[in-house]
């Protein structure tokens, strides 16, 4: 869960970037916003747990507001848009987005993130290889975890 102060940020940025576009500034697509970042940090959802979530809370809003809102909110960088294998666009908070790898199971689909150094160290050698100035990557793991009674976990 994202900070009141990371929230009035990203509502801000928002507002800014909704000016700029000529878009309209309507209260549902703020609620999105606090939603989204009123999840834990480390969490994914989709546009359907997204809309269920917001339905069960009293919101008024339509699976299309929430679609729309999120690509706007992607590309103004204030979400993440992944798409794992399978699976539908899941979609997280992008404002204090510190970059990430992830592993998914192929039997639970529990999505965990992680971080590790050396993914730094072949990206440079890569970049010296191809002669290019890598500036990003994305890597995502697909494996059977081990934990027991894996397929009755909750998707993540």
């Amino acid at each position: 869960m994202a900070e009141k102060s990371v929230v009035d940020k990203a509502k801000k940025i928002f507002e800014n970037f909704l000016s700029r576009q000529g878009s309209r500034k309507t209260p549902e697509r703020f609620s999105v916003i606090d939603e989204l970042y009123a999840l834990p940090q480390d969490e994914h959802i989709d546009v359907e747990g997204l809309f269920l979530l917001m339905r069960n809370k009293g919101y008024t809003i339509s699976r299309a507001t929430i679609y729309n809102t999120l690509d706007l909110l992607v590309e103004c960088g204030l979400a993440v848009k992944h798409q794992f294998k399978d699976k539908v666009a899941l979609y997280e908070q992008a404002l204090t987005y510190k970059h990430h790898d992830h592993h998914v199971c192929n039997q639970c689909r529990k999505i965990r993130e992680f971080s590790d150094e050396r993914l730094n160290m072949i990206k440079e050698a890569m970049g010296r290889e191809f002669q290019s100035a890598i500036t990003s990557h994305s890597l995502v793991l697909y494996g059977d975890c081990q934990i027991n009674n894996c397929v009755n976990l909750q998707f993540g």
